[in-house]
């Protein structure tokens, strides 16, 4: 048997093994989008409040008053800038390689598991065009049998070779879009631990911050 015929008796096995492969693949994105939306929800917080009530105490270089502030604060930026005061008697540039260090983890933790929905949302439509190929495949052979007349089977064949390419599509958007989505939201959080920091960094590098952190 060589290759082109074991690749029709493959192809003749079927595409609907395709499609549940594509729904398999859709439930454990639809796991992953609502573990990802609660991770993101439960380790969020008013930013705008959070700045406003750390702004004034950096400027006094109340270091004490804003670690205490950000305990109460369950987010990435309390955390990064935490981290930052944790090594502020340290110096600027300690203090600043600590802030990096906790962006990078932070980064990580909110990217866990967004791979999968890229990968999925770029091969999905791939998947269903294998299940297409399988269906046409089936379909020539049906029609070859039925010598060329038109049949249920062929009309089955050919619908479901059809349907393999929509499951395919329909699964590959919205991981697209909730992968898109979810970057969105990291990036904007990454920026405002970033703008936190900048501003930690500006107390330390002035001459009001200078003493504390030689102290």
């Amino acid at each position: 048997m060589d290759i082109q015929e074991r690749l029709t008796a493959f192809a003749m096995l079927g595409a609907t093994w395709v499609m549940w492969l594509l729904i398999g693949l859709s439930v454990v994105m639809l796991g992953i989008v609502f573990e990802r939306a609660y991770y993101y929800l439960a380790s969020s917080d008013d930013f705008r409040k959070l700045r406003e009530d750390v702004g004034p105490l950096l400027k006094r270089g109340d270091l004490r008053a804003v670690a205490a502030r950000l305990e109460r604060s369950r987010s990435f930026e309390a955390k990064v800038l935490s981290a930052g005061i944790d090594w502020s008697d340290r110096g600027a540039e300690a203090a600043a390689e600590s802030m990096v260090s906790a962006t990078q983890m932070a980064k990580l933790n909110m990217e866990r598991n967004l791979a999968f929905l890229g990968t999925v949302g770029n091969n999905a439509p791939f998947v269903g065009l294998l299940g297409t190929v399988i269906g046409i495949i089936r379909s020539f052979h049906e029609l070859n049998q039925s010598q060329g007349k038109l049949s249920d089977t062929l009309m089955s064949e050919v619908g479901e070779a059809l349907v393999a390419t929509a499951i395919g599509i329909v699964v590959a958007i919205p991981s697209v879009a909730f992968f898109n989505f979810f970057q969105r939201i990291i990036r904007a959080r990454l920026a405002q631990a970033d703008s936190l920091s900048h501003e930690l960094l500006a107390y330390l590098r002035s001459d009001k911050g200078a003493p504390s952190a030689a102290e």
